[in-house]
């Protein structure tokens, strides 16, 4: 049985400040609509920009996972990108007021209470998903960290993690299904160490901290000008260092707190990814960097399957419509009419097919002794599928035309030639509004990827 996706019933807002500004910071969570993902909105800056949160758009990996796109950023995202992972959350729109989200108590804890008050509801759409089929892999040969995903038959994280302190040393932590993240990972604290903490002072960063939202580890004898200046950054009149070297008076929530942030982490930054993950991820020493180097790798394979994902379809059996049927829905007529068969069509996809013969009126002049199809007329083809798509939304599809109105990151990788068979299959990007279908279409012949672009359509009532 297919899975749904999944969004918040209403949007729930929460304050608090950013761990680098000191600034307080205000963040909306709000519904989001099929497919659309996680996305911040800086809602502070002018005409409210979007970030998506893909692994595309990380910028560096100093104290947090930092996106950004067109000169706008993102600081420190994985936190709350944890949180919706954890409460199998796929498609969410995050508002803040700033570049950051706010600090809390340096876990996710707040961020799943936050979601849960919001209530989590089912969308009509399958989920979309990566299975994992062989183990994948990413090393860090500097740091020795590693990154190992394998098959598994749920969402599975393991993070092992070595400081070479004896304060802290090694520790592991596990989380066997997703669903016990709010009770075994989401309260776990971000942590750093005092010479750390030394240096972010230093620099002037770290304004937001205090010892409510960062466990610190004294690494080191503390010295009195040391204490000075962290009396001073974290307003306190006195200072000290616990038996089991934590800086002042907070308890730990479990001894392997550190190792269960690390795995929080690891969740909020392949988050980045995308798509849900089925298989187990195996972190050893990670850290937001290779978390991140790891997700953009696993991105691009996830992309690079679904173009070579060529779709199996038995010509021979009866197609769902024929080319009278075709002409009963679009406007278009030999010789434009450049599907012949449509094989497969629900709410949000559309599979049709076309028999390149050389009869074709366009290879008279393209080219004259050496026949290929147009790559322009393949995504006409394309787009002829999404009007079918959009068209069979409508009660009297014969009354209305559709136009195109753009294209994006169109590629051409195989000719197509006489003889060809070409399968057209396309996605929507966002569901159909106001008569417009906003899709992602290829085009496949020969068992290869031929063709593909980004596509936006809309109908029109003849008048």
């Amino acid at each position: 049985m297919s899975k749904k996706q999944k969004t918040i019933q209403k949007e729930v807002s929460l304050s608090g400040v950013g761990i680098h500004t000191g600034n307080t910071v205000n963040m909306t969570l709000k519904p989001a609509p099929i497919n659309h993902g996680f996305a911040f909105s800086r809602v502070d800056l002018e005409g409210s920009p979007t970030i998506e949160a893909k692994a595309e758009y990380v910028v560096n990996t100093q104290r947090g996972t930092n996106l950004e796109r067109n000169g706008v950023q993102i600081q420190t995202s994985e936190h709350v990108l944890a949180a919706a992972v954890g409460l199998d959350i796929d498609n969410l729109l995050i508002e803040i007021d700033a570049s950051e989200p706010p600090i809390m108590d340096g876990s996710s804890k707040y961020f799943v209470e936050a979601l849960e008050k919001a209530g989590v509801q089912e969308q009509e759409a399958d989920i979309q998903e990566y299975v994992v089929k062989e183990i994948i892999s990413y090393k860090d040969e500097i740091s020795g960290s590693e990154i190992i995903l394998m098959p598994s038959d749920e969402y599975k994280v393991t993070a092992m993690v070595d400081f070479g302190t004896k304060i802290l040393g090694t520790q592991n932590a596990n989380l066997e299904t997703i669903s016990d993240f709010k009770k075994e990972i989401a309260a776990a604290r971000t942590f750093s160490f005092l010479h750390e903490i030394e240096m972010l002072l230093e620099n002037d960063l770290i304004k937001g901290g205090d010892l409510n939202n960062a466990i610190v580890y004294v690494d080191k004898e503390l010295s009195e000008a040391t204490m000075e200046k962290l009396k001073k950054a974290f307003k306190k009149d006195d200072i000290t260092v616990q038996s089991n070297g934590i800086l002042d008076n907070l308890n730990l929530h479990w001894a392997n707190e550190a190792a269960r942030h690390k795995l929080l982490d690891v969740i909020g930054d392949l988050a980045l990814v995308g798509t849900r993950i089925k298989g187990k991820v195996i972190a050893n020493k990670p850290g937001h960097l290779i978390n991140t180097q790891f997700a953009k790798k696993l991105a691009k394979i996830i992309k690079q399957e679904k173009r070579n994902n060529v779709p199996q379809y038995d010509l021979n059996e009866t197609p769902l419509m024929d080319i009278h049927q075709i002409m009963d829905i679009l406007p278009h007529r030999p010789p434009f009419l450049l599907i012949d068969r449509i094989l497969e069509l629900s709410d949000r996809h559309v599979v049709g097919m076309k028999n390149v013969t050389m009869n074709e009126n366009f290879f008279v002049g393209h080219f004259p002794g050496a026949p290929v199809m147009p790559g322009v007329l393949q995504v006409e083809a394309m787009a002829q599928c999404g009007g079918v798509l959009v068209l069979s939304t409508v009660p009297d599809p014969e009354n209305y035309l559709t136009y195109f109105m753009k294209m994006d990151n169109v590629k051409f990788k195989q000719k197509v030639l006489p003889g060809d068979t070409i399968i057209f299959k396309a996605e929507l990007i966002t569901p159909i509004r106001r008569g417009i279908c906003h899709m992602q279409a290829y085009a496949y012949a020969n068992g290869k990827l031929v063709a593909e672009a980004e596509l936006m359509a809309q109908i029109s009532k003849i008048k």
